[in-house]
């Protein structure tokens, strides 16, 4: 839930629907302000607690832009701030009376002038907020054709808040932020689709696109069906326009010409129902997209290398066991049959790696496939019950290897020395996180440590690869200990958690 729905929900008694109409409204109002030079406020009404005279009517502001053309009214944030009285006077006629009311002469507040305009937010037929439009005036600007075209067409857009026709009941707001503005490149269109004014840097998007000659006065299908390079992409740009002239949603379209990729964003122009045309806001995106496609070539190429080092391992892995077969010293086949494991528990984390967008690893998956492998191999799936407890979350791809390393020697020491001669029992592997570490518990219920077990100084390889994984790559600590809860022993590793990313579950 947004911050802007939170509050509302809290102070006002709008309903859902009057909600996520005032969150379509603020997730596009950028393009309001940009085209007024003007910061816009979100006023809603509400009762205004004052001393002893109990509760009078007024105010609150609950949003807040300012433009990316021009100055800000407003230096500090006013999210929070009340209106009451006098002050809201202006506020008060246009909730009220449903119209916009723009006052003639400019207010000064401090040492800025400032022109204020309030706008009714209608929703289903009812005014539900006003939008404070309030312009710095202390910059003087020469009148030019763009600051003219740029007013006349938030004065259209305003009308349209008004009557409730923008933003649409399907409108949709750009989260990412990456969608074009109006100081990207800006045309205004006539009903027929003819450009009557490209910005500066529209018709530099043009140029770019391959159009040499004249944008003002063309229809913008046919200026930009001659230069795009997919046929399709043209037709889709032509009827997404005419789709926006005609009442419809706002669509972008992106299209390729000239060796430059430009989006475009048509938005009806209805204010009063007059159907007046369309803005197009247009953004060359040509070096956003060549990074994208090196991002993705890179991506393809990290996840080749993870697939043919997980297919180089597993072969590996093979050779291990045909060689662990084929050996008659007990002792040396033991070995081999332990680097078989350890080749394969890396391999899981390549495998998962090659499947992913991000250099980090689902590690449950990883785990669970993990404690079926070495059950089977170790030859106690029928006798010990191996299972996960609890989630790891997702992990780096360096720390994930290392990790898998540790677990494989733990789980493996746990089946190997805990249940000797057939007995049966449990090993679990669990789990946990609390601000500062991630915990992993691998337990048994079997015989419990030999007296003189010391894990810093055994001779065992897996105790050694233990003890120099956990310190050097994994920063952490390992510590075995008998159970005090019931028989057997547990093996508690504890890292920091800065080095892991818990998985958020639906």
């Amino acid at each position: 839930m947004s911050a802007l729905t939170e509050l509302l929900a809290a102070r006002t008694d709008l309903s859902d629907a009057q909600i996520d109409h005032l969150q379509r409204l603020v997730g596009e109002w950028q393009l309001l302000s940009d085209l007024s030079f003007a910061d816009l406020l979100l006023w809603v009404p509400v009762e205004l607690h004052q001393g002893e005279a109990g509760t009078v009517p007024g105010f609150l502001c609950v949003a807040q832009c300012r433009p990316t053309t021009g100055p800000t009214a407003y230096l500090i944030d006013m999210v929070g701030s009340h209106s009451r009285g006098g002050r809201a006077a202006p506020l008060t006629t246009a909730f009220a009376e449903g119209r916009i009311l723009r006052e003639a002469e400019p207010d000064w507040d401090g040492d800025l002038p400032i022109k204020r305009e309030a706008i009714p937010v209608r929703f289903g037929g009812e005014v539900i907020a006003v939008i404070g439009k309030d312009a710095n005036l202390a910059s003087v600007r020469t009148p030019s054709q763009l600051e003219l075209v740029y007013l006349q067409s938030a004065s259209d857009l305003s009308a349209m808040v008004a009557d409730g026709t923008f933003p649409g009941t399907e409108e949709v707001i750009d989260e990412e932020g990456s969608g074009p503005r109006v100081g990207d490149g800006l045309l205004r269109l006539e009903p027929d689709t003819t450009i009557i004014y490209a910005s500066p840097n529209a018709l530099s998007a043009f140029r770019r696109l391959g159009v040499a000659g004249t944008v003002q006065g063309e229809p913008i299908g046919q200026l930009t069906s001659t230069v795009i390079d997919d046929p399709f992409d043209a037709s889709d740009l032509a009827n997404a326009v005419a789709t926006a002239i005609d009442g419809g949603r706002p669509a972008s379209i992106e299209v390729d010409g000239g060796g430059a990729t430009v989006l475009f964003r048509a938005i009806p122009l209805q204010p009063r129902g007059d159907k007046l045309g369309a803005l197009v806001m247009l953004h060359d995106v040509t070096e956003l997209r060549r990074r994208d496609r090196a991002l993705m070539s890179k991506d393809a190429t990290i996840r080749e290398i993870h697939h043919r080092v997980k297919n180089n391992l597993q072969t590996v892995a093979a050779l291990l066991r045909l060689q662990a077969r084929r050996v008659a010293v007990p002792e040396a086949r033991t070995a081999l049959e332990e680097s078989m494991r350890r080749v394969t528990s890396i391999a899981l984390v390549h495998e998962t790696l090659s499947t992913s967008i991000d250099e980090e690893v689902a590690f449950d998956e990883v785990v669970d496939r993990l404690l079926i492998m070495l059950s089977d191999v170790m030859g106690s799936a029928g006798q010990v019950s191996v299972k996960r407890a609890g989630s790891f979350g997702d992990i780096p791809a360096e720390t994930a290897t290392a990790l898998v390393l540790v677990l494989t020697e733990l789980v493996q020491n746990a089946l190997e020395h805990a249940f000797p001669e057939g007995r049966h029992g449990r090993v679990r592997v669990r789990a946990e996180r609390n601000r500062s570490d991630l915990v992993v518990t691998v337990r048994d219920d079997g015989v419990g440590l030999p007296q003189d077990f010391d894990a810093s100084s055994s001779e065992r390889l897996g105790m050694q690869i233990v003890g120099t994984l956990v310190s050097a790559e994994l920063d952490g600590k390992v510590e075995f200990v008998d159970n005090t809860d019931g028989p057997g022993a547990s093996a508690v590793l504890t890292m920091p958690a800065g080095r892991t990313r818990a998985r958020v579950s639906g």
